[in-house]
C-alpha cells in the first residue's frame, strides 16, 4: 500500500513540475512577446520623431538659405575696424580685447541677415561696455548713508586734473541735500589753491579750514575734522596737493595725510581728457594709498569717452561722478546708459 502511495506522489510531482515548466514557457513566451512589442513600439516612436526631427531641420535649413555666416578671416577683418575704432576712443587696449571676445560670443549665438549685420554688431557692442560699466557702478548716497559724523573723504590725483573744482561741486552736492559741509584747504604747497578754495568756500557758504602757505597738510586736515565734530558738521572735503603718481616722496606724504585724517572715503580725480594717463595714474594712487572710488572730470571736453570705460575695466574702483561743465550742478552722478551713448556715438 505504501508503495502504491509512493508512486502514486511520484507521478503527481512530475506531473506538477512539467505542468509548471509549461506554466513558465507560457509565460516566457508572453514576456517575450510583451517586450517585442514593447521594442516595436519604441522603434516606431523613434522613427516617428525622427521623421518630425528631419521635417523641422528642413524647416530650418529653408529658413537660413537667406542668412549668411561669417567665417574667422571675415570675422577678424571686421574686429580688427572695431579695435582701431575703440583704441581711436582712448578705450585701453585689455579693455578693447575683453569687449572683442564678448562680441564674437554673441555673434556665434546670432543669427542674421546680411541687412541685420552692421545692427547685430552695434547690439553685441552696447551689451559689452554695459556689463563693463555697470559691473563698477556704485550709489555714491548709499556709500555715505552712514551714521558717522563727520564722514570724511579724501581727494587725490595729479595735477590740472580738477580736483579743487571737483571738491567744490560735490560741496554744492551735498549742500543740496541739506547736509553740511567743511573743505580743509591741504594743498599747502600751491598758494593759489588754497586762494581757489577760498572763493569757492564763500560761494557756496561752507566752512574753509586753511593753514599758511608750506604748512603741514596732515595738519589742515586734522584741523578740519575737529571743527567739524566740534560743530557737528556732516562732512569734511579734504583738498591735498597734485602729485604725480611717480614721486615718491610726495606718494608718502599722501599716505601721511591718509593715516592721520583716517578718511571714510578716499576719491581719485582723473581728467577725462588725458585718455588712458588716467588709467595709469589711477592704479598708481591705488597701490600707493587706495582708493575707493573714482570722479572723472571734464567729460564734456571729451568726445570719446573711452577713459570712463578704461578706468571702470582696469581699475575696478566705481566711477561715481562725471563732470559735465563748469557750474556747480555739472557733476552729474556717473549713469552707463549715459556714457555709452557718448562711446557709441563715436565707433
Amino acid at each position: 500500500m505504501f508503495k502504491f502511495l509512493r508512486r502514486s506522489i511520484k507521478k503527481f510531482e512530475e506531473k506538477l513540475e512539467r505542468e509548471i515548466e509549461e506554466a513558465l514557457k507560457r509565460e516566457k513566451d508572453v514576456g517575450r512577446e510583451e517586450r517585442d512589442e514593447k521594442i516595436e513600439r519604441s522603434i516606431e516612436q523613434e522613427l516617428r520623431q525622427a521623421m518630425e526631427t528631419r521635417k523641422e531641420v528642413e524647416k530650418l535649413v529653408k529658413k537660413r538659405e537667406e542668412k549668411v555666416s561669417i567665417d574667422e578671416e571675415k570675422l577678424e577683418d571686421l574686429f580688427w575696424d572695431l579695435e582701431l575704432n575703440l583704441l581711436e576712443a582712448d578705450v585701453a587696449l585689455s579693455v578693447v580685447e575683453s569687449i572683442k571676445e564678448s562680441i564674437k560670443e554673441e555673434l556665434k549665438r546670432a543669427n542674421y541677415s546680411r541687412r541685420e549685420l552692421k545692427k547685430i554688431v552695434r547690439e553685441a557692442l552696447q551689451r559689452a561696455i554695459l556689463h563693463v560699466l555697470k559691473k563698477n557702478k556704485a550709489d555714491f548716497l548709499e556709500l555715505i548713508n552712514t551714521n558717522k559724523k563727520p564722514f570724511v573723504i579724501l581727494f587725490v590725483g595729479v595735477n590740472g586734473s580738477g580736483k579743487t573744482t571737483a571738491i567744490a561741486k560735490l560741496a554744492y552736492y551735498l549742500k543740496q541735500m541739506g547736509k553740511s559741509v567743511v573743505i580743509a584747504a591741504a594743498d599747502t604747497f600751491r598758494a593759489g589753491a588754497i586762494q581757489q578754495l577760498e572763493e569757492h568756500a564763500k560761494r557756496l557758504n561752507v566752512k574753509l579750514i586753511k593753514h599758511d602757505f608750506g604748512a603741514d597738510p596732515a595738519a589742515v586736515a586734522y584741523d578740519a575734522i575737529e571743527h567739524a565734530r566740534a560743530k557737528h558738521k556732516d562732512f569734511v572735503l579734504i583738498d591735498t596737493a597734485g602729485r604725480m603718481q611717480t614721486n615718491v616722496n610726495l606718494m608718502e606724504e599722501m599716505e601721511k595725510i591718509k593715516r592721520i585724517s583716517k578718511p571714510d572715503l578716499t576719491i581719485f580725480v582723473g581728467d577725462a581728457l588725458s585718455g588712458n594717463d588716467a588709467v595709469e595714474q589711477a592704479r598708481r594712487f591705488d597701490e600707493a594709498i587706495g582708493i575707493d572710488g573714482i570722479i572723472l572730470t571734464k567729460v564734456d571736453a571729451d568726445a570719446k569717452g573711452g577713459a570712463a570705460l578704461s578706468i571702470a575695466y582696469t581699475i575696478g574702483k566705481p566711477l561715481l561722478f562725471i563732470g559735465t561743465g563748469q557750474k556747480y550742478e555739472d557733476q552729474i552722478p556717473f549713469d552707463p546708459e549715459w556714457m555709452i551713448k557718448n562711446i557709441l556715438g563715436n565707433v
